[in-house]
């Protein structure tokens, strides 16, 4: 039996990092040998996270890039933007393999992500980071040594209009999503807007035309149609923890039907282990995807307007970050891609 790969995680104790523990530490191939946090280190992982008890028996440690490096041969950073462009230099030069789950390395172009963040300080990688859908970059995820994953909301709205973009039955330029997440999404630090008498019993829409994942899902949306995309973008914050529902609208180049479309997706994602074609006239729920890497998609034809809408549901935490960066990870060190992600969703 071939050596586990030893494995890292940077920013381990966030919402994106506890789930990232839950995947790694069943995963067949991984071997935990350090996890980081400014907050807790010299904590035990199951002082913090007390599910993790008999599961993970390690310490929060220094957020050391060398020192994990010399231990590891692939980490994750579920560490803020900026942050991740400051450790992956080391650690590539270290000759470990990274998949970073900030934006820091999202995007190929320095101006739009200057544009949208901040001055980058490792420009010189964001040609050989590769993007983290698997349904778009497969190949070039399995010889990469740096992969960007992608935020939650573009996994969510990309692969729900990929095969209408890709195929060229809408105009790109006339895409909207209406978006709405769970809480864990804006992160596990105190805030008084995600506070449960804030969020209890309201919705509210937020960063209305002027969210940062905006551009994300242009860059790949404009790949696909081989022309410029452009995508109204507005998300909204619900009463619930975890999940994703895209509401997703685009304007048809012609007339269609149903079944002409679902056969466009069909074939677009035959072979995707992880995108579930729901069946005309069937609509999905947040619920069914819940704790699973699953994106759950389904459409309708308005013939009379020449609109399709579009519904794509994930878990922000697990598609939208975690369990697709173990996805990425399968890739990357040629194991089977689902390894260590064949979860039954929690649904009720």
């Amino acid at each position: 039996m071939t050596a586990r790969v030893k494995v890292a995680v940077f920013g381990a104790s966030g919402y994106t990092g506890l789930e990232l523990l839950r995947l790694l530490a069943r995963h067949p191939q991984v071997e935990l040998t350090g996890l980081t946090s400014r907050e807790y280190q010299g904590r035990p992982v199951s002082q913090v996270f007390p599910a993790l008890a008999r599961i993970v028996e390690l310490d929060f440690v220094a957020p050391d890039p060398q020192a994990v490096a010399a231990a590891a041969a692939v980490v994750f950073l579920c560490v803020p933007h900026k942050t991740a462009m400051e450790i992956v230099p080391p650690l590539l030069s270290a000759g470990v393999r990274v998949v970073d789950l900030s934006a820091d390395f999202r995007f190929r172009d320095q101006r739009v992500y200057e544009t949208w963040y901040q001055p980058h300080r490792a420009p010189e990688l964001l040609k050989e980071a590769v993007y983290g859908l698997p349904e778009l970059h497969r190949a070039k995820l399995r010889t990469a040594r740096l992969v960007g994953n992608p935020g939650c909301y573009p996994t969510c709205v990309i692969l729900g209009l990929a095969p209408l973009v890709k195929g060229r039955l809408v105009f790109p330029d006339s895409l909207i999503a209406d978006c709405k997440s769970g809480v864990s999404g804006a992160g596990r630090g105190a805030s008084l807007a995600t506070s449960y008498c804030e969020v209890a019993d309201s919705l509210r829409a937020y960063k209305v035309g002027e969210h940062r994942h905006t551009p994300e899902m242009e860059q790949e949306l404009s790949l696909l149609s081989g022309k410029t995309a452009k995508i109204t973008f507005t998300p909204h914050l619900v009463p619930m923890s975890r999940g994703i529902h895209g509401t997703l609208y685009a304007r048809l180049v012609k007339p269609l039907s149903d079944q002409e479309v679902y056969k466009v997706y069909r074939a677009f994602y035959r072979d995707q282990p992880f995108v579930r074609l729901q069946p005309l006239g069937t609509w999905p729920s947040t619920q069914q995807v819940r704790g699973s890497n699953y994106c759950d998609i389904a459409f309708k034809v308005d013939r009379e307007r020449g609109i399709i809408t579009v519904a794509s549901v994930i878990d922000n935490l697990f598609r939208g970050a975690s369990g697709q960066a173990v996805q990425n990870f399968n890739l990357m060190m040629g194991f089977p891609e689902t390894m260590g992600l064949d979860l039954v969703p929690l649904a009720p």
